[in-house]
């Protein structure tokens, strides 16, 4: 929160100077504007006169070329003259006549010489006046255009170091909207895992109020059945009548002084701006300490308001002080708030300050009413102003008088009671919104006074600035006020109700029982960690779900493999059985292939014997024994009365009529029918248990997908829920932005209207002066000339 405060007091700051630089930069543009047309005027002046330069220069030309055609007119009329005397004094014995008519013509010549000589005279007086005049007025123009160019370069100088100095401050601003966007997310993000905690938590707190519920009920009977020690003659020994600490209210009382800290510092910083404002208009109005002196009882009043700082700051570093006491460890009442005594010093000791500067301020404003220019208007507003000061200070009194009474039990026990406690702190309160009222009457009167101000014909840019400067404290003095109205209105039944109290009394606590109260719980918190196991560490919230996923899944799976190992321990007992019967079986087939190779071996030596004599013998030997042994074979038979015999295997019953031939070939295809089955049958087992474990599979499978998509469903509720707020402060931020960019839109509008209509008037005025100007140095000409 308070980056975001600095942030938008960096934006409102950011803001004012660029509407400043913008009114500058409108000045600038049409100062430019001006230059630029007066430049054009004068350039039209210039080819004006260079037109007339020229024209009296071929004026001047001509009048030379006549004077030269006369010089030449009265040299010949010179040779003339000259030769009319040579033959006068010649002819002088022809007679008077001639002589007379000569003359007559010398004089006419002589005359129109005369007209000449001063006609040409008086041609090169205006000549050389006018050559002058041309010279001076030509350094005249071209020393004016000089300066104008060089104004003309400032002016555009400026103009470029305005314009980037815009552009620095857009970058810098966009840079400050990109770093803001980031924070945002890395914040919406911290806001999501804050969420998972707080649920977690809120498991925890559950488990926890569940423990304790039995707790409680197991030690409420215990608790009832206990009395207080309540020694009616020695109040001293009640002090065994220890309460029990109450950490809830400890974090309630640090909560409450941190907010009361940050509403503290946003008065501290209006009150030093509003009483740095009115020493800066003290120097400036009504009269201007940089061209004449101001009274000597304003300079009182401006020494006094300097000095602000030494008692408007330890309000804030003695609540600071205060709040750093309140911890978790403490006990928080006020008997034991010790720095609550310094910070009522403070505010006694600013209270005093202000009435020290009040009758100074009341003052000020009656000199004010006496300046030559005030209107009957501002004079009601000053005294209006005069009667908000003097409501101010008085509120000021009355809430050192509530604080102190609060800082009594602190020095001196029983100093104020328990039933008297809850109606200081609602006069306080009440106090609290007489002064918001005060501030809001008195902000409302400078604003009035200010808008009357304007008005006047000598009023400065500097004091514009210093007055709009100081409505700006007044209004954060206003907001301040009443936010910290607000906030101890609605504190006020913590402040009013007992923290602390002793079992089976009424009184308030002292220290030596908050000092008991603080061992007991040392020594609580001592044997709880002497007896307390150690506990294991904490899992995250993540791991710890994906833990409960795996052994979810490990246990179905667990199930579907005891029930695989069970049918696969009944398969290997069946096949042991099977092994065995197949063992007896080859043990059986082994003997018999012994006794046919046994008899093969016999038959063998028989006919190695039958074949040592001649081979007719021995054939014929051979052949009598074969059909002797043949006919045994047959008489043996008979003997046996061809009995039909039943035999019974794996593969089924098969009724035969046992000979010495159909035997082998019996019990061969027996064998071959068998191990073809048996192969079928191992086949079609172990495709059924494949199928029975790939069957278990896919159910624990099912299983723990159910179990996901459940737990995906509600955290797919969760989540959306948590987009719908998002997208609420998403739109209520934008909400916000558009009405502080329209509302600054709006202030930077009205304050570039009005810088027009400034620079409109200041035009004018430089008309009206340029105008006078002229008008003076044409009546200095014309006297001149008379």
């Amino acid at each position: 929160m308070a980056n975001v405060t600095d942030l938008q007091t960096k934006y409102s700051k950011l803001a004012q100077e660029y509407s400043k630089l913008r009114a500058q930069n409108q000045v600038l543009k049409k100062g430019v504007v001006d230059e630029q047309a007066n430049s054009a005027s004068l350039k039209d002046q210039l080819k004006q006169r260079d037109q007339s330069l020229r024209k009296q220069e071929q004026e001047m030309d001509s009048l030379s070329f006549r004077n030269q055609q006369l010089a030449k007119r009265v040299e010949l009329l010179q040779e003339e003259l000259a030769a009319s005397e040579s033959k006068g004094k010649k002819g002088k014995s022809k007679g008077d006549s001639p002589s007379q008519h000569g003359l007559q013509t010398q004089s006419v010549f002589n005359e129109d010489l005369q007209k000449k000589i001063e006609e040409n005279e008086r041609l090169h007086i205006q000549f050389y006046e006018a050559d002058e005049q041309h010279k001076r007025e030509e350094a005249e123009l071209k020393t004016r255009l000089e300066e104008l160019e060089r104004s003309s370069e400032q002016h555009q100088a400026v103009v470029d170091g305005l314009t980037t100095k815009y552009m620095e401050t857009i970058e810098r601003l966009q840079s400050d909207k990109a770093r803001l966007e980031v924070k945002a997310q890395t914040l919406e993000r911290e806001a999501k895992e804050c969420r998972m905690r707080t649920e977690e938590c809120q498991q925890q707190l559950r488990r926890c109020q569940s423990d304790l519920n039995r707790q409680v009920k197991q030690s409420s009977s215990v608790i009832q059945e206990k009395v207080p020690f309540n020694d009616t003659k020695f109040s001293d020994y009640n002090s065994l009548n220890v309460p029990p600490h109450n950490r809830r209210h400890q974090l309630k009382a640090r909560d409450v002084a941190g907010q009361a800290l940050s509403f503290i510092q946003d008065l501290v910083a209006a009150l030093l701006n509003f009483h740095s404002y009115t020493e800066q208009r003290v120097h400036i109005y009504p009269l201007d300490s940089s061209i004449e002196p101001i009274s000597p009882l304003n300079q009182k009043f401006s020494q006094y308001l300097h000095e602000n700082a030494a008692y408007v700051r330890p309000l804030e570093d003695s609540f600071l002080q205060l709040h750093q006491s309140i911890t978790e460890d403490t006990v928080t009442v006020l008997e034991t708030v010790v720095k609550l005594k310094s910070f009522a010093d403070n505010f006694s000791t600013y209270t005093h300050f202000l009435q020290k500067i009040l009758p100074y301020q009341l003052k000020s404003l009656e000199e004010e009413c006496e300046a030559p220019l005030s209107t009957a208007a501002l004079t009601a507003k000053n005294r209006e102003l005069q009667s908000d000061m003097k409501r101010i200070t008085s509120v000021f009194e009355k809430l050192q008088s509530y604080i102190n009474l609060l800082a009594l039990p602190s020095v001196r026990q029983d100093a104020l009671p328990q039933s008297s406690t809850s109606a200081v702190f609602t006069q306080l309160a009440a106090c609290l919104h007489s002064l918001h009222d005060a501030i809001k009457e008195m902000s409302k009167h400078y604003n009035q006074k200010a808008s009357l101000e304007q008005e006047l014909p000598t009023v400065t840019q500097k004091l514009c600035t210093t007055t709009e400067c100081l409505l700006g404290s007044l209004g954060s003095l206003n907001s301040s006020t009443g936010k910290i109205a607000t906030f101890f209105s609605n504190n006020l039944d913590f402040f009013t109700s007992p923290g602390y109290s002793p079992r089976g009394s009424t009184v308030a606590l002292n220290p030596l029982q908050a000092e008991s109260m603080l061992a007991n719980k040392k020594k609580a918190a001592a044997y709880i960690q002497a007896v307390k196991k150690p506990r294991p560490q904490s899992v995250p919230y993540r791991e710890a779900l994906s833990n409960r996923r795996i052994l979810t899944s490990s246990t179905e799976s667990r199930e579907g493999l005891s029930q695989q190992v069970q049918q696969s321990q009944e398969k290997i007992a069946r096949l042991e059985q099977e092994k065995e019967h197949w063992l007896l079986e080859a043990q059986l087939g082994k003997v018999r292939l012994e006794k046919e190779n046994q008899r093969i071996a016999d038959l063998e030596a028989q006919l190695a014997a039958a074949l040592g004599g001649s081979p007719d013998s021995r054939t014929a030997a051979a052949a009598s024994t074969l059909a002797q042994s043949h006919e045994e074979d047959e008489t043996e038979q008979r003997a046996a009365g061809k009995e039909t015999t039943l035999c019974t295997s794996l593969v089924g019953m098969l009724c035969t009529t046992p000979s010495i031939e159909d035997v082998g070939d019996e019990e061969s295809r027996e064998q071959l029918i068998k191990t073809h089955y048996m192969a079928r049958v191992g086949e079609l087992t172990t495709q059924l248990q494949i199928s029975d474990s790939k069957a278990v599979h896919f159910h624990s499978e099912c299983r723990a997908l159910a179990k996901r998509l459940a737990i995906a469903e509600k955290s797919r509720e969760t989540l959306s829920e948590e987009v719908k707020l998002a997208n609420q402060n998403i739109t209520r931020l934008q909400d916000e932005l558009a009405t502080t960019k329209r509302s600054y839109e709006d202030q930077l509008s009205m304050m570039s209207d009005h810088l027009c209509s400034m620079n409109e008037t200041l035009s004018k005025q430089r008309e009206e002066i340029d105008t006078l100007k002229m008008g003076s140095k044409g009546n200095a000409k014309k006297n001149k000339g008379r």
